[in-house]
């Protein structure tokens, strides 16, 4: 019965490993495809004074993946606004695992945030589907500005989205998204 016992525990360890594993390696560079963002436009109402970003978003199975953010920076490369991050990145995961949404948490200060304005911009991973965040630019100055959309896409294996654009132009636009893919 002990070596019964023994038996169970070791396979279920090596199953678990060699999940973890393969969930690790299930994302290369040449497979870019493989990505839970896709599609990643804004849409900018000048006239109206918003910015809609969207994009398409899929679960991915698996562990350390599913984690994104979606924000706001001046021409400058200065942080301005959060509009949305997983709720499991804001309520500890960052924290336990420093590849978790790193260029966000680099670039907003996240570490120096109060709970209360991290919970403003956080909820729980949404389903599989297209997702949409707007930004009402109306009480910023005009100039220029750059949307980014972060996601971890396995482990430590990111992508980064970035688009540029002009709030308080009258003009409506859509802007196509770039897509940066960094494997660690």
């Amino acid at each position: 019965m002990k070596n019964l016992k023994l038996l169970l525990i070791t396979m279920f360890a090596l199953a678990f490993f060699a999940a973890c594993g393969s969930n690790q390696d299930a994302l290369t560079p040449e497979s870019p495809e493989n990505s839970m963002l896709s599609d990643v436009t804004a849409a900018v109402n000048g006239e109206a004074g918003e910015l809609v970003i969207s994009f398409g978003f899929e679960k991915q199975s698996g562990w350390a993946s599913n984690q994104f953010a979606v924000w706001i920076e001046d021409a400058g490369g200065y942080y301005v606004e959060s509009l949305y991050v997983t709720a499991w990145a804001t309520g500890g995961g960052a924290g336990k695992r420093s590849e978790v949404l790193s260029e966000w948490v680099n670039r907003s200060g996240f570490t120096d945030k109060t709970q209360s304005e991290t919970d403003a911009v956080s909820s729980a991973t949404p389903h599989t589907g297209a997702l949409s965040y707007t930004w009402d630019f109306t009480d910023y100055p005009d100039g220029e500005y750059v949307f980014f959309v972060e996601g971890n896409l396995r482990w430590a294996n990111r992508v980064v989205f970035s688009g540029a654009f002009t709030a308080g132009a009258e003009v409506i636009k859509t802007i196509t998204a770039e897509a940066e893919y960094i494997y660690q």
